[in-house]
């Protein structure tokens, strides 16, 4: 067999295996990763569309949307995707009384469901660090009024209900066995909280940022790449990323309140594709990195120091690039797509494609040579190789 020949079927080999190996990698993504799907930008696609996209060309099947928008929740529906939904910080007061939290079951919930997998409502988004004394305080009675009516309507047993949480809820936080919550929110609002979880068997929700909070110094901490580390004298543990460390310090809050066998969701997390020119750190080279790196690090089952042994459910931020978001150029790019359904940079969440698929028939065919005594000569090495069965034309490989 000629060189060339030889050298082709390497490569083809290579493809073949390329094509296992990212099976593996989506077997081990799916059920624990999520997307944020925000929609602040005027150029996304519909969301049938997206949808449609999520479900048959990536291994994300989880979705937390930031409100109960009707038309989304419809394009989900009959995708076994699991959908989280949000209630308005500005509706909490609202949904302290009954009636109104009824009516909000019934307009946003009922009509979708079970054809949409809701599995997931939350109320506000860190409403503790928005310090709006209203809201705080009407934080936990508009979930357990929330719980009443879902037990009311018979969907309590589906679908939880909780809240996330900036890290601001922490008054330290280094060391991360020195966690602790500002005081006045620990006892009279975060405990009833964390009681209300624990009684209704829902996670607590954190929104981590590792990119908000590193330095040029703590870079490579903040993406999980080789490091110093940093040592908790504490706990004898040593911390190898910054993520680690912020959960281990929520941690080491909620077990100071008696709550440490809650389970901890992470809501929200990423890194920014593009940046103004002062930021550091902000490429597509990091995003990638960060957010390839976190999902091989939240499914591995290596947990945290603290919280050995354990798979976190995560959720990316986010599925877009949203062009009306206000702040700093960075918060436009979160996205790990573009508008036009791109992919900004590759993490694998993407499943292998008809091509991948198409390079195993391929190689399969090269590999199969035959002759007048169906051997396949390699290198002049005569190895006998059965005469493959024909694969009819419209059989499925």
């Amino acid at each position: 067999m000629s060189k060339e020949l030889i050298s082709m079927l390497s490569s083809r080999l290579v493809a073949v295996i390329s094509f296992f190996l990212a099976l593996t990698l989506v077997k081990g993504f799916e059920g624990t990763i999520g997307v944020n799907y925000g929609t602040v930008a005027n150029n996304l696609p519909p969301p049938a569309q997206v949808a449609h996209y999520l479900l048959e060309s990536t291994v994300i099947n989880r979705v937390r949307l930031f409100d109960a928008n009707p038309e989304i929740l419809r394009a989900f529906a009959h995708t076994g995707v699991a959908v989280t939904i949000s209630v308005p910080n500005d509706q909490i007061p609202d949904l302290t009384k009954l009636n109104f939290a009824q009516q909000w079951v019934e307009d946003y919930i009922q009509p979708h469901t079970p054809a949409t997998n809701i599995v997931r409502i939350l109320v506000g988004n860190e409403v503790i660090s928005t310090a709006n004394k209203l809201l705080i305080v009407s934080l936990v009675p508009a979930m357990e009024t929330l719980q009443t009516a879902l037990v009311a309507a018979s969907l309590d047993r589906r679908i939880q209900v909780s809240t996330p949480h900036s890290l601001g809820i922490l008054s330290n936080s280094s060391p991360p066995s020195t966690g602790k919550f500002r005081q006045g929110y620990d006892t009279h609002v975060i405990k009833p909280l964390l009681s209300f979880l624990r009684d209704s068997s829902s996670p607590f929700m954190v929104n981590p940022y590792p990119f908000f909070d590193c330095s040029p110094d703590t870079l490579d901490y903040a993406l999980f790449r080789p490091n110093a580390g940093v040592f908790d004298e504490n706990t004898q543990l040593f911390y190898t990323n910054m993520l680690d460390a912020q959960l281990d310090a929520v941690f080491s809050a909620m077990k100071l309140l008696g709550f440490d066998d809650l389970e901890i969701v992470i809501a929200e997390t990423g890194w920014p594709s593009m940046g103004d020119a002062t930021q550091f750190g902000v490429d597509a080279k990091s995003a990638a990195e960060y957010n390839g790196n976190l999902m091989r690090h939240v499914t591995s089952g290596v947990g945290t120091p603290l919280m050995p042994n354990r798979t976190f459910e995560t959720y990316i931020f986010a599925l877009f690039n949203e062009d009306l978001k206000p702040g700093p150029t960075c918060e436009r790019y979160f996205g790990l797509f573009r508008p036009d359904m791109t992919p900004v940079y590759d993490i694998g969440i993407l499943r292998p494609t008809v091509a991948a698929a198409a390079n195993i028939q391929h190689a399969t065919c090269l590999l199969i040579i035959t002759a007048r005594d169906h051997t396949l000569l390699i290198r002049n090495n005569p190895i006998p190789v059965p005469m493959p069965r024909p694969i009819a034309s419209d059989a499925k490989v």
